[in-house]
């Protein structure tokens, strides 16, 4: 529905500019860039966060874990990175199965328990099982040739409107200042449909809704602390995170953190576990000690 949403918009403000030839022209260049995109996303995303790839000897813990993880996915194994940054977030990038990819940050390796970090991995695989990024990249396509269309249209409609010239001036305006901002909002409906998907397929993968909310606890609590160079450089990347960098909740392409672990309190009670407890929160000016020093069950040497 959200999809059909963002496709009718677009037809609404191609049919308001008044011609079909810059609506086609639009929607070809953007669905050309968007194909680059999707057909090089994971080298693209991969290479802007300096990533390095791990295998087996390298990183046995955490490259064994995701591969214990596809295996209950019933997926092929996905291409594993590390990225030497102490913000702790991790990603699934790729255009399939076939081709994916699942990073995470160094910073959360430390951060988070084998069961917290088996979530969040679980997650991302979800994202790769649901194929997230072919249904984000048909979004980003038609989102783009809104936003182009929008940025070129008047420039389309030439001078052949004559009778209601101040009219169809006004509507035109209209349309290239409301058409952009309502395909954002669509499509950030769409991404926050996507990661309460993406937490159940981690929960039902991982088996453990506790510990992928457990996971989101903390790293909530730091995403917003630790400085993010990728982000703050690009901040279209902050949608590719299991936590947003920056948390607004209206502008925000995830759901609220607290919302997302309500949805996996009510898997674990249908799983029949226990309720999940949220880690205590940090004030401003009395900080609680963070266990920086503390091995993770995935870096028992603090590397």
């Amino acid at each position: 529905m959200l999809l059909a949403a963002l496709t009718a918009l677009f037809m609404a403000l191609g049919y308001t500019l008044g011609g079909t030839g810059g609506a086609l022209i639009a929607l070809i260049v953007a669905a050309g860039m968007n194909l680059f995109t999707f057909w090089n996303a994971d080298r693209i995303v991969l290479s802007m966060h300096h990533a390095r790839e791990v295998d087996a000897q390298s990183a046995p813990d955490f490259y064994g874990l995701v591969r214990e993880l596809a295996g209950r996915a019933g997926l092929p194994m996905p291409r594993v990175y590390l990225i030497d940054e102490p913000h702790p977030n991790a990603f699934a990038t790729g255009r399939d199965p076939q081709h994916a990819a699942v990073a995470a940050t160094t910073g959360l390796l430390s951060m988070l328990s084998r069961e917290e970090v088996a979530g969040v991995m679980a997650h991302e695989l979800g994202h790769v099982r649901n194929r997230d990024t072919l249904i984000m990249t048909m979004v980003a396509t038609i989102a783009g040739a809104i936003s182009m269309l929008a940025n070129f249209g008047l420039f389309f409609r030439g001078g052949h409107e004559e009778g209601n010239g101040h009219g169809n001036l006004i509507a035109g305006l209209l349309a290239v200042i409301v058409a952009p901002f309502a395909a954002m909002i669509v499509q950030m409906a769409i991404s926050r449909t996507r990661e309460y998907g993406a937490d159940a397929a981690g929960a039902e993968i991982s088996g453990n809704p506790r510990a992928l909310a457990s996971a989101l606890a903390k790293i909530s609590g730091q995403a917003g602390r630790i400085p993010n160079p990728v982000a703050e450089r690009n901040p279209a990347a902050a949608q590719l995170y299991i936590v947003p960098v920056h948390v607004s909740e209206l502008f925000s392409t995830h759901p609220a953190t607290e919302k997302r672990i309500a949805a996996l309190e009510d898997m674990a009670a249908e799983m029949g576990g226990p309720a999940i407890a949220a880690p205590p929160r940090a004030s401003a000016l009395s900080p609680a000690p963070q266990p920086r020093r503390r091995a993770s069950a995935l870096d028992p040497h603090r590397r």
